[in-house]
This record gives C-alpha cells, sequence and structure tokens, in this order.
C-alpha cells in the first residue's frame, strides 16, 4: 500500500493509486464520511423525487403566456450543466435559443418576451439570485428550483413566480439529477421539449441498474466504474464527446473528476478537438511517450515519476433517430469516433469507450453519465481522498470573498 501524505492545506491522501483500497467496502465507506458513493447511487431516486415535485408545481403561467423569445437557465457549475442539458434534450429542431448563463445577473438583452430559469441547489448562490433578481426587474417570465426555504425561493415568492424545490444534498455536484429534471418540467411547460413520463421512468431505472453494477461491494472485474478509474490512475485524461449529448457528459465526467478526484483533465467536443487538440495524442505526453515505453515492463511501471501519460475517454452516441436532422448527421460523428480510436490505437494511447444506450435522449445521457460518476469517487478513494472535502474549494471562498467591513 502507498505511503500516505499529509498536505500542508490538510490534504490527506497519496500520490499513487491503490486497487487494495477498492476491495475493502467497509473501509472505503469509512474513507467516504460524507457520502459521495450514497448520493451518487441515490440518481435514480433524484430522478422520481424531482418528477413528482416539479408535478406538484403550478407552471401554467409558462403555458398560459406561450412562447418565448430566449430562454436563459443561469447557474454555476453542476446547475449551469442543466442549460447545456435542457438544449441537447430539445435538440436542434427547437424553436428558441436556450442559453446557459454562468455568471452574475443575466445577458443584456433580456426582456418581458424572455424567460430565465434561475437554479441553485442551495438555493443562495449569487449567480441565481442576482439572475432571479434582474430577471424580475426587467419583466422577463422567471422559473426558480432549488432548496426549499431558501432566499431564492423567497425572490420567487415575491416576484409570483413558479418555485419548484429541489431538497438539498451537499454538495452540490451529486444533486445533478434533482436539479436537472425540474429544468426539463420547465421546458416541457413552455413546448421546448417532449418529456414522456415513461421517458423519465426508463431513466430512473437504469440511473438504479447502474447504481448496482457499480456498487462499493463489486469488485474491479465485474465492476466498470472501479475498473474506468484505476485505467484512469496516474493518467492525464482527455475526455471527448462524438456529439451534443455525448460532450456535455464528457463535461460532466471532466466536473467530478476535477472536483472529487482532483485530476487534471481536458474534455469537449470531437469535432471541436479534431481542428488541433486531437494533436495531443503525438505529444509528450501521448505517442512520444508511449514509444519511449518498455513494452516488457508491468503496467504498474506506468505509474512511475515521469511516466505520466494520457488516457482517453471516449463518449460515443450514434443517435436515436439518423434521419431527423441535426447539427451534423451521425455518420459524419461515428466516422470522426472511429478515427480518433484509430488513431489512438496507432500511437499506443490507451482509450477507453463509453457508449450511449436506451430509447429517449434523456435515458442515453443517463447511460454515459452514471458510470463516470462512480468512477470518479473510486479514483479518489483509491488515492485516498475524501471525494466530498475538497479544502481548497473552502479557501477559495474565504481568499475571494469579502471582508465584513468591522474587519477591513
Amino acid at each position: 500500500m502507498a505511503a500516505s501524505r499529509d498536505g500542508t492545506a490538510g490534504v490527506h491522501g497519496h500520490r499513487t493509486a491503490d486497487e487494495s483500497l477498492l476491495d475493502d467496502e467497509q473501509a472505503m465507506l469509512g474513507n467516504d464520511p460524507g457520502g459521495m458513493l450514497r448520493a451518487t447511487a441515490s440518481a435514480g431516486a433524484q430522478v422520481r423525487e424531482s418528477a413528482a415535485l416539479a408535478a406538484e408545481t403550478d407552471l401554467t403561467m409558462l403555458e398560459d403566456e406561450g412562447r418565448p423569445r430566449a430562454v436563459v437557465v443561469a447557474g454555476i457549475g453542476t446547475a449551469g450543466l442543466t442549460g447545456s442539458i435542457l438544449a441537447t434534450v430539445a435538440g436542434p429542431r427547437c424553436p428558441v435559443p436556450i442559453i446557459g448563463h454562468r455568471s452574475a445577473g443575466v445577458p443584456g438583452w433580456v426582456g418581458a418576451a424572455d424567460v430565465v430559469i434561475a437554479v441553485s441547489a442551495s438555493g443562495r448562490s449569487p449567480e441565481a439570485l442576482a439572475a432571479a433578481d434582474a430577471a424580475a426587474r426587467r419583466g422577463a417570465r422567471l422559473v426558480a428550483i432549488g432548496n426549499p426555504d431558501s432566499e431564492l425561493q423567497a425572490m420567487a415568492e415575491r416576484a409570483r413566480a413558479p418555485f419548484i424545490q429541489v431538497p438539498r444534498r451537499a454538495p452540490a455536484r451529486a444533486s445533478l439529477w434533482g436539479l436537472t429534471v425540474p429544468v426539463l418540467f420547465a421546458g416541457r411547460a413552455l413546448g421546448l421539449v417532449k418529456l414522456a413520463e415513461a421517458d423519465i421512468a426508463e431513466t430512473a431505472i437504469r440511473l438504479d441498474a447502474d447504481a448496482e453494477r457499480c456498487r462499493p461491494g463489486a469488485e474491479s472485474f465485474v465492476n466498470p466504474a472501479k475498473a474506468l478509474a484505476l485505467g484512469l490512475a496516474g493518467s492525464i485524461p482527455i475526455v471527448w464527446g462524438s456529439s451534443p449529448l455525448a460532450t456535455v457528459a464528457a463535461r460532466r465526467f471532466a466536473d467530478t473528476l476535477a472536483a472529487n478526484a482532483r485530476y487534471p483533465v481536458m474534455a469537449g467536443a470531437l469535432g471541436e478537438a479534431g481542428r488541433g487538440r486531437v494533436g495531443l495524442l503525438d505529444g509528450v505526453f501521448g505517442g512520444l511517450a508511449e514509444s519511449s515505453r518498455d513494452i516488457f515492463a508491468d503496467d504498474e511501471d506506468d505509474d512511475a515519476p515521469g511516466q505520466t501519460r494520457l488516457r482517453l475517454v471516449l463518449m460515443r452516441d450514434g443517435g436515436l433517430n439518423p434521419e431527423d436532422e441535426a447539427d451534423e448527421p451521425v455518420a459524419v460523428e461515428e466516422r470522426r469516433a472511429d478515427a480518433v480510436q484509430t488513431l489512438a490505437e496507432r500511437r499506443g494511447v490507451r482509450c477507453d469507450v463509453i457508449t450511449a444506450e436506451g430509447g429517449s435522449t434523456l435515458e442515453r445521457l443517463a447511460s454515459i453519465v452514471a458510470v463516470p460518476d462512480f468512477a470518479s469517487l473510486y479514483l479518489a478513494l483509491a488515492h485516498g481522498l475524501d471525494p466530498m472535502a475538497v479544502p481548497a474549494i473552502s479557501e477559495m471562498k474565504e481568499l475571494s470573498n469579502p471582508l465584513p467591513e468591522a474587519l477591513s
């Protein structure tokens, strides 16, 4: 077992991932005092719970006033990702632009013809609060989503706007599905997305099934999340999505790898990567590093100092209806994905492929988010890290927030 180190900022863990740490279920749970594994396993329950709460909210105001000029989804972090999910589920034929806004306030052009969806797991993020305030002042229709009995709910009530409550799960990154489903319900009320009850039920069932496959007690050779985590250990991950839906999943994986496992990671759309960033496969952490590797050496030697290499994770999505109009034909996306896999193989860069499955866009997204979510946690635990406690985040808030006037 690798020696544990205590960093100067109270960071506990070790530089090299230890596979044996993932074989002891009780030890893993003990190293996860915040219950991130349990919270991630609740994804299916989140879908059902948030759908029930959203269904209880009166959204007739949105339906009665008709289609808006534009929809702005305002939030930061995981809340901000819900805007990308709404746009993806709405699809390329959506008649209204859906814009994610990840800073305070709203874009300058927002007015009475628009809808603002302010999202905050805690109900008190400055970005969501500022967006809700700006929407109310400009006469835009407002929908607020967040923790009940929060400042965001009070602001929505003052504006006589619908508020969809989402029970708090800390940290916010554990609430992806709890935040996403209410945003989709708002989009459905506006006539922008088709969201059948069967889609919600099947998505929840798939998330439940993936939680069972990725449970802590399942050994690495049958647990896809543990296997993915151990494959990524000691590497520099690059996560590319072959389609808009797969790119949302890729960016989600990058967020969780950074926050939970503290790994540097690059993520984005494969189409954009093919115009320049695919050159990383030739670089000092890609083909050049692999060409100097001793093919007879043990895989464990790859974790030695100076031997850091790229690890490619490719999110693939063949789409539901290849005949439908899209930003780019599915055949083009598939050829591009095949090409990058071939490039990686020729250079010796290892590649994990995660392929979307399911009968709806929402279920397909869930199918390529669930296992990576667990993998980010197992990678943290293999390094002896608590996936919830991130001292740098707390310190960043302390250092960047202004001091009270009495103390300044």
